[in-house]
């Protein structure tokens, strides 16, 4: 999300679920939305039904592609090369929001200049998406009165990841699809609560609100608050940590409600870095393959277990409110770090729990955008921020006036073409690319547990295109050793066409065949994001 918080200061999507019906245009790509984000897919294809041109670009013939207008088949890692080629076209025909341009935006000239060698010609020799297609999307998007773009993991989990993004917000502004109803940026959220966990500062360089850390009037402001010196300095991201801990530098982690172990892009490396910890702590509602490498695992608490609240991508803060009781002797994933605290800080009584709601008044009192949110209004319904004001009804979408940076206009970014990390040769031949499918989530580690989705999605898989088939002499369900230059995993062929020549597909969630074991952990500079969409593998009978 780095490219997008540049750009317009915040990672969330800029409109909401609701509007997608209303789109006259739409551009999903990086997101296999009809499997990972379904409600929302449902949005897009209530549009599709109302008359809206649905662009998809994706390499593989995901099911979203049955509803489409056009279809962009280009080579995994090459989507900015893509977007650039789109937006080479909206101003070679004039199709570009002149008056947006000129009112709202900074940095227009050198990014034109910027797209001057990415012809609809150069998009087609390095995407494989024909000139022709090329030119269709960019006259499908730039006619549109209400545009919007949809994008996830597809785009962000690359060396160029920012970049991407970049190029996402950079289409919407030349376009005029940011800052109005029915359009905008948005990227959709991989988990249930990220945005949620983001908004209230669980990043290396924020405190709640994306209120930064090495700014000295936030940091006095937050000191005052709490009492407490607080450090000016930006920690490490998820990914840096692994080197950290590897180099001695990181001597002890604490794993709240995640399964690196698993997750993490060339996972025999993060496994490594893990043992070389003095210290390993793990907090999660089961024995995960990261909790089993613990010293100390705190068994944590549902979402049905406790009070709180959600936010979902679309920025709306929701209640969460106990339905069950928790087993055993559990105890609420809040209180145990609460308690925590107070042992390691010696401040406060042991014998008393925080209360949910005071601690959203905190936040609330600190961050603007959420000042007008509190328990008693989110009884009756949820609310999207911004929320200023006690009697504000919320933000259906961002940026109608003005934009978060200084100045108050967006910025476009140039955006160079960058190659991924590791592309095929002789000895691994093949692009392998990982995600989600839709009767499984993330590492498995709630889903794998339920008899029902594993009778239907029992086992791992690799997506081979026939015509690789046949050149492997390989059939259907039989099993295959896919390799990199980190490991090797064997699991069954699914002969498909929804995967082109020379690609293959490994959903992530089967430990047995663990797809990230082969990932690359070649990480974006800017925003140090692992590379695990694209990687070179050789595949085995």
């Amino acid at each position: 999300m780095a490219g997008l918080a540049t750009k317009f200061g915040s990672g969330a999507m800029t409109n909401s679920v609701a509007e997608i019906a209303e789109n006259e245009a739409m551009l999903v790509i990086g997101s296999n939305t009809t499997e990972n984000h379904p409600i929302i897919s449902l949005r897009m294809k209530e549009a599709v039904a109302k008359g809206a041109k649905l662009i998809v670009a994706d390499p593989r013939k995901i099911p979203l592609v049955k509803f489409a207008t056009l279809w962009l088949r280009h080579r995994p890692g090459t989507d900015s090369t893509l977007l650039n080629s789109i937006m080479n076209v909206i101003l070679a025909e004039g199709l570009e929001d002149k008056k947006f341009i000129k009112d709202r935006t900074e940095g227009y000239e050198e990014f034109v200049k910027s797209l001057e060698s990415f012809t609809p010609e150069y998009g087609e020799e390095i995407t494989g998406v024909p000139a022709e297609d090329i030119k269709k999307a960019a006259r499908i998007f730039a006619s549109a009165n209400n545009a919007g773009i949809y994008y996830a993991m597809g785009i962000t989990q690359h060396v160029m990841g920012t970049y991407n993004v970049c190029a996402v917000g950079n289409l919407a502004m030349v376009t005029g699809n940011v800052g109005k109803y029915a359009a905008g940026v948005n990227p959709l959220r991989g988990q249930n609560n990220v945005q949620g966990a983001c908004d209230m500062g669980s990043l290396p360089n924020v405190y709640p609100g994306y209120q930064k850390v090495d700014i000295p009037a936030i940091k006095q402001k937050f000191e005052t608050a709490w009492g407490k010196t607080l450090s000016g300095n930006v920690g490490l991201t998820a990914s840096e940590m692994t080197g950290a801990m590897l180099d001695g530098t990181l001597k002890g982690l604490y794993v709240f409600g995640e399964n690196p172990a698993l997750s993490d892009p060339n996972t025999t490396h993060s496994v490594k870095a893990f043992a070389a910890l003095d210290f390993l702590v793990v907090q999660d509602i089961f024995m995960t393959e990261t909790a089993q490498l613990a010293d100390v695992v705190l068994p944590g608490t549902t979402f049905a277990e406790k009070e709180g609240t959600f936010t979902s991508s679309e920025r709306r803060v929701q209640r969460v409110r106990k339905a069950i009781k928790s087993p055993g002797e559990v105890r609420l994933d809040l209180d145990i770090i609460d308690q925590i605290y107070k042992r390691v800080s010696g401040e406060g009584d042991v014998n008393q729990s925080p209360n949910p709601s005071d601690l959203f008044d905190e936040v609330a009192a600190l961050w603007p955008g959420i000042a007008g949110i509190n328990y008693d209004r989110l009884e009756k319904e949820g609310l999207q921020w911004p929320c200023p004001t006690a009697d504000h009804p919320g933000t259906k979408f961002l940026f109608e006036q003005s934009f978060s940076r200084e100045g108050g206009k967006a910025l476009f970014t140039p955006v160079p073409f960058v190659a991924s990390d590791e592309l095929p040769d002789k000895e691994y031949p093949y692009v392998l690319t990982t995600g989600r499918e839709l009767f499984h989530y993330h590492t498995g580690t709630m889903t794998r547990r339920s008899t029902g989705l594993n009778r239907i999605a029992p086992e791992a898989f690799v997506e081979v295109n026939p015509a690789d088939a046949d050149v492997l002499g390989v059939g259907q369900g039989e099993f295959l050793t896919v390799s990199s230059r980190r490991g090797s995993i064997k699991l069954k062929a699914k002969v498909s066409k929804i995967v082109p020549p020379n690609v293959v597909f490994i959903p992530f969630h089967y430990k047995e065949a663990a797809a990230n074991l082969l990932t690359s952990d070649a990480m974006d500079p800017i925003c140090k994001i692992m590379e695990a969409k694209v990687c070179a593998v050789r595949i085995e009978k």
